[in-house]
């Protein structure tokens, strides 16, 4: 009686671990491999859904199966997840700098190989797969992006009589033109340009050329930058770092309400603006175009954060799981999230013909975002998260005129040389 019901519990716990174990078990059964795809907030971007329905048509003997969570909690989950050697097939990275954490854990597989057999041009990707190349391999493949556009008030700048920006402005123009369109006083004013309160607001028009990044270490080439948001905040032309402060608005609600008639912002607000355009949450004529530049930097030239997909280099199924990625990041993978409000990294003018086709899309977006470099705001490298916060403090003391920008800038370089000592 004892064997039988010993016998008995082990039947049942090998039935138990079948359907525990999930789908990679069961589907070894049928010929089918089941991924395990881990993102954030799957319902919110319905990109996701739609391309992996294209990839399982085209793929029957693949199936993608998502683990999703909320954006708050995903990248702790992920890290307990990959660190406890989890069945985590692919995952994307929610913030591109934290890619070379996943890599020196040697929790990332080697895309190099894939991408070489299946001669895919990286120089689609307008350079975006620089930030997450390591020791000469590329661990992550480029998905979608973000980069930062220039927004403007239609209204604002026909109430001026002034034409709208073109696609190839300077940052010397665009601070005149803001000069332009400021009107009013006090609680009515219209401001002619705003800049948001992070530093990346003002820095990113120094790594804006390709050659700086804010891990650059002496951060001189900030310092035109400084002294031109300086200068249009003394002149009343752009809203104060301290007024920003004080009033409690998002850059959207101060874009939205019609406060401003320029804001250089990353396209991310596009699809937001869209939306309260279709709600009716605003009535503004707005418009997008491209970031200005500066002299020496080529137009078409921006700084923007993308989004990566990866294979866990523990991953039993990698060339499955490659199929998949190679797939969300070429050609079909971009129209489809194109067709659904999200800028592919994967260049192509079909792509945007078909972003700038979605409901509530202004004029011109579509030449707005036109691209030839794209430069990561945040690299991913060693400390870059302890650099990003200093440079934000000592950002908020040039902008506050408790410090001049020469002050700010030695102690930027001073604090960068003892945060890489450490």
């Amino acid at each position: 009686m004892k064997k039988l019901i010993v016998f008995s519990l082990v039947a049942l716990m090998a039935i138990s671990s079948v359907f525990a174990g999930g789908s990679k078990e069961a589907a070894a059964d049928d010929g089918t491999t089941t991924l395990t795809f881990a993102v954030w907030d799957y319902t919110q971007n319905a990109y996701l859904s739609k391309a992996i329905a294209a990839f399982e048509a085209a793929n029957p003997d693949i199936k993608i199966e998502v683990q999703d969570s909320p954006a708050a909690d995903y990248i702790t989950k992920l890290n307990t997840q990959l660190n406890g050697g989890s069945d985590v097939d692919l995952f994307l990275i929610k913030e591109a700098d934290k890619t070379k954490t996943f890599y020196d854990r040697g929790q990332l597989a080697n895309l190099t190989p894939y991408v070489e057999a299946s001669d895919i041009d990286m120089s689609a990707y307008n350079g975006t797969d620089a930030n997450f190349t390591f020791d000469g391999s590329l661990y992550a493949m480029p998905l979608r992006t973000d980069q930062y556009v220039l927004f403007y008030n239609k209204d604002l700048f026909d109430a001026a009589g002034v034409a709208y920006p073109d696609n190839d402005m300077t940052w010397a123009e665009f601070e005149e033109l803001a000069g332009q369109l400021t009107q009013g006083e006090g609680a009515t004013k219209k401001y002619g340009a705003y800049f948001h309160s992070w530093n990346a607001c003002v820095q990113n028009w120094g790594v804006q050329d390709g050659k700086h990044s804010i891990m650059s270490g002496n951060y001189e080439f900030f310092k035109p930058y400084y002294e031109m948001v300086l200068r249009m905040q003394e002149a009343g032309t752009a809203m104060s770092f301290a007024q920003i402060q004080a009033s409690g608005l998002s850059y959207t609600d101060v874009f939205s309400q019609g406060l401003v008639a320029m804001l250089p912002m990353g396209s991310w607000l596009i699809q937001t603006m869209a939306s309260r355009t279709i709600s009716g949450e605003t009535s503004i004529n707005w418009g997008v175009a491209v970031i200005p530049h500066a002299d020496d930097v080529p137009n078409g030239y921006t700084v923007g954060a993308t989004t990566p997909i990866c294979i866990n280099n523990a991953s039993s199924d990698k060339d499955a799981a490659w199929k998949f990625v190679e797939f969300i990041s070429g050609p079909e993978g971009a129209q489809i999230m194109a067709e659904n409000g999200q800028v592919p990294a994967l260049v192509g003018e079909g792509y945007l013909e078909a972003y700038a086709a979605a409901p509530g899309m202004p004029e011109g977006v579509m030449e707005g975002l036109y691209a030839t470099h794209i430069s990561p705001d945040r690299p991913a490298m060693d400390k870059v998260t302890q650099i990003d916060q200093m440079l934000l403090a000592e950002h908020q003391l040039i902008l506050l005129g408790e410090e001049t920008v020469d002050e700010g800038i030695a102690n930027m370089n001073r604090n960068y040389a003892e945060i890489m000592a450490e």
